[in-house]
């Protein structure tokens, strides 16, 4: 009695058998229709020169539209970023003028007070000790409040001064030389 196989049993021993295979193959292609059945499948599955060009042209369209497209967002951001720097800018120089004022108001008070203090009558010096010393308290707290502006100012700077300093080294110099001439001058 002839045992029976099964296509599993039929496909492990040409995978153990690698004569068997070969001759299988040479019988396959040495038949015209088969070889040509074989030879049409592959070719579907090939791309061909113009398919190439055609995706290296699709390529380097996507390319450069990309390239366009980062360099459209990169000069927004440049254009965003000098605007804030614009704005922070005047807004320093808003608050330092601002603070200059208030102290040179703050200082012509106490200089006036401690003018009339010193033409008041000598028994009343125990009293006007007293009354500039509180004006004093409250000129630190003024101080106070003015070293907190001033650090919070100096804080938005070393922000700006970092972000600046990543996108661009040249424009942070020029920029840097622009504040420091607009801060110093007369």
């Amino acid at each position: 009695m002839a045992q029976r196989l099964s296509a599993m049993d039929i496909v492990k021993m040409f995978e153990e058998d690698s004569r068997a295979r070969k001759r299988l193959a040479e019988l396959l292609v040495s038949e015209p229709d088969v070889r040509l059945a074989i030879i049409n499948a592959v070719l579907r599955e090939v791309a061909t020169k113009q398919d190439i060009e055609k995706l290296s042209t699709a390529f380097k369209q996507d390319l450069e539209k990309l390239r366009n497209e980062f360099e459209q967002d990169i000069e927004k951001l440049r254009t965003e970023f000098r605007q804030e720097i614009e704005k922070l800018r005047n807004e320093f120089k808003q608050d330092l003028d601002r603070v200059r004022n208030e102290l040179r108001q703050d200082m012509e008070k106490l200089e006036n007070g401690l003018r009339n203090e010193f033409r008041q009558e000598i028994s009343r010096l125990e009293n006007r000790i007293d009354r500039v010393e509180e004006r004093v308290g409250r000129l630190e707290d003024r101080v106070g409040g003015v070293e907190q502006r001033l650090s919070r100012l100096e804080g938005r700077m070393d922000l700006l001064i970092k972000v600046f300093i990543g996108f661009s080294v040249p424009t942070l110099t020029a920029v840097i030389g622009i504040l420091l001439k607009m801060l110093f001058k007369p």
